[in-house]
């Protein structure tokens, strides 16, 4: 019989920056990893948001730390990284979640929409990527995770995405181009792409009946995601038990994709 190592979704002494963690995926990807042993750090713009996350965290017995941060800034990127490695000596996960959307026809978006989503969804993870990614070189190893989007595979008729969708297309790309660029140093960059969960942000669209069928139509499992959906790929792609896995983008969306 062959002796198998078998591979541990533990991340005990682990050290994870999710950024946008104050609410909705954000903030449940942050509890499951929590959940799994590590220690957590709220990178986020709201500060209310931020902190009660992380004094959430806190009460568990794990290490909780709140830095507020705009994904749209370099400077605040770079001192948000400064200080996770200051205090807690390494970064060993991160997940790029930061995320905005504007939701208006083609000829109706202004530079400033596509400036704005493009400076969040696109630029934002691409640097953090970067600040964090020096730091796992150094370290020789660690896990980046992008949020992409079923919308950076398909359209669906009637739903204005198009600036939205180009971003979270550049996140899968990009996270192929890093996975390569990377793999050297034993760093693994995937991205996970969800569909529709019950989130604050898609609260509104959800409580529509005609959008509400519209969703159930083309979603093969007739539900939309709940925590523990986006939970357990997080923690899974954050764990030694994918470490032979890089440059994937997994798709979290019902089936969504496949109509």
């Amino acid at each position: 019989m062959t002796e198998i190592r078998f591979p541990s979704m533990n991340l005990e002494g682990r050290v994870a920056v999710v950024t946008g963690a104050g609410q909705g995926l954000g903030l449940w990807m942050a509890q499951g990893l929590v959940h799994a042993g590590a220690d957590m750090v709220i990178a986020e713009i709201n500060p209310q948001a931020g902190e009660a996350a992380a004094e959430a965290i806190r009460r568990t017995g794990k290490r909780g730390l709140f830095i507020e941060t705009d994904v749209r800034r370099e400077d605040s990127i770079r001192g948000m990284v400064d200080r996770v490695v200051k205090e807690w000596g390494r970064i060993d996960i991160l997940v790029n979640n930061a995320g905005v959307n504007v939701r208006k026809k083609a000829e109706e978006v202004k530079p400033e929409d596509f400036d704005e989503v493009a400076a969040v969804n696109l630029r934002g993870v691409y640097f953090c990527a970067q600040a964090a990614g020096k730091v796992m070189i150094q370290q020789r190893q660690g896990k980046i995770i992008n949020i992409a989007s079923a919308a950076g595979f398909l359209v669906r008729a009637g739903i204005p995405n198009s600036v939205y969708s180009v971003t979270k297309a550049g996140i899968i790309m990009m996270t192929k181009a890093l996975a390569a660029e990377w793999s050297p140093y034993n760093i693994n960059v995937n991205a996970i792409a969800p569909g529709y969960f019950a989130t604050p942000l898609a609260a509104p669209r959800l409580k529509d009946p005609k959008a509400w069928q519209a969703i159930m139509d083309s979603t093969p499992l007739k539900r939309v995601g709940k925590a523990e959906d986006i939970v357990g790929p997080v923690v899974f792609l954050a764990s030694d038990a994918a470490a032979f896995i890089t440059g994937a983008c997994l798709l979290v969306d019902g089936g969504r994709t496949v109509l």
